[in-house]
C-alpha cells in the first residue's frame, strides 16, 4: 500500500515535470519586453513587467527540452515512466506558461500588484492550464496517465513545491518575495 502511495506520486512528479519548470526558468531566463507592451485595461496593466517574450519563450523551451530528455531517460529508469507524445511535449509547459499568465492577468484584475499573492491560482492554475491543453492535443495519453490517483498526488503535491522553489528562488535573489 505505501509503495503504491509512493509510486503513484513518484510517476505525477514525473509526469507534470515538463509543466513544473518553465515557470521556474522564466524566472532566470526572464527580462526584456513585457508581452503586454505596457497596455492597460480599465486602468490596469494586462499582465505587467514581470510577464516578458524571453521568459515565455525561454521557460516554454526549458519544459519542451526536460520533456525530451525524460523521453530518452525513462525506459531507462523504469517501464513505468511515462513517455510524452510529441503534441504533450509541448502542450504541458505551454499550458504551464500560459496558466501562468492567466493567472497575472487575473491578479492585475483583482488589483494585485506584481508579486501579490493570489492563493489556489498561484499554487495550481498553471497545472490546470497544462492539463488542459494536454487534454485537448492528447486526450487518450492525458486520460491514461493522469488518472484520478495520480491526478490527486499531482494536486496535493504541486502546492508544497511550488512554496519550496518560490522560497528558494527568493534566497537565491532571483524572486522579490518568497510566495
Amino acid at each position: 500500500m505505501a509503495v503504491d502511495i509512493v509510486w503513484t506520486v513518484l510517476v505525477g512528479l514525473w509526469a507534470i515535470l515538463p509543466a513544473y519548470l518553465p515557470n521556474s526558468a522564466a524566472v532566470v531566463v526572464g527580462g526584456g519586453h513585457p508581452i503586454d507592451g505596457g497596455r492597460t485595461w480599465r486602468g490596469r496593466r494586462l499582465l505587467g513587467d514581470g510577464k516578458t517574450w524571453r521568459g515565455f519563450v525561454g521557460g516554454t523551451l526549458a519544459g519542451i527540452g526536460l520533456a525530451l530528455g525524460q523521453n530518452t531517460l525513462a525506459p531507462a529508469l523504469s517501464p513505468g515512466l511515462p513517455t510524452f507524445p510529441l503534441p504533450v511535449v509541448v502542450s504541458l509547459p505551454l499550458g504551464a506558461m500560459l496558466g501562468d499568465l492567466t493567472g497575472s492577468f487575473l491578479k492585475r484584475r483583482s488589483g494585485r500588484e506584481r508579486g501579490a499573492p493570489l492563493p489556489i491560482v498561484d499554487q495550481l492554475g498553471f497545472v490546470v492550464a497544462a492539463l488542459a491543453l494536454s487534454v485537448v492535443v492528447a486526450p487518450a495519453w492525458t486520460t491514461a496517465t493522469f488518472t484520478l490517483p495520480v491526478l490527486a498526488a499531482v494536486l496535493v503535491v504541486t502546492p508544497l513545491v511550488h512554496l519550496a522553489t518560490n522560497a528558494g528562488a527568493y534566497l537565491l535573489g532571483l524572486k522579490n518575495e518568497p510566495w
